[in-house]
């Protein structure tokens, strides 16, 4: 380790830090989990970094909650379904119960937003063949929906 690497080391400022992660909550919500990876990145203190999001999270500045209610109004409105919303957001560090207190509070109907989402890709027609009716499953998979969500648009029961 360089001399210099050790002064920034021991140079480290807890009002540097939560300056840090009220600047990047100030462009959007960050779970925890987001926050602490961005950190990580600029101040080597893990216990710092840790003292510093307990606080934010105390005094409310910080949410896992507000996060992914934020996050699952802002992946329906993209048209994506329950699995990948649910897979993105365990990815982002959002525990089970708080993604479903999320999905609870917000109440989407999954079947209409599937619709939407399909009907917005490839319209009213029909699928012509088979090779279509499986491009359109595998695009609605992608966007996180299950069979039942949309296999009545398929032309199936």
């Amino acid at each position: 380790m360089s001399e210099l690497e050790f002064d920034q080391l021991t140079a480290i400022n807890p009002a540097d830090i939560r300056i840090s992660a009220m600047n990047l909550l100030a462009r959007r919500e960050h779970s925890r989990g987001e926050l602490k990876q961005k950190l990580k990145k600029r101040f080597a203190d893990d216990a710092l970094i840790d003292e510093q999001l307990d606080r934010l999270s105390e005094e409310n500045l910080q949410s896992d909650q507000r996060f992914a209610e934020s996050f699952l109004r802002q992946r329906i409105s993209r048209g994506h379904g329950p699995l990948r919303i649910r897979q993105e957001m365990r990815q982002r560090g959002i525990s089970d119960a708080e993604i479903s207190a999320a999905i609870d509070a917000e109440r989407p109907d999954w079947f209409v937003l599937a619709e939407q989402t399909y009907h917005r890709k490839f319209g009213l027609h029909p699928p012509a063949d088979i090779r279509e009716k499986a491009r359109r499953n595998r695009f609605m998979q992608y966007r996180g929906y299950t069979l039942d969500h949309y296999q009545h648009l398929l032309g199936e029961s």
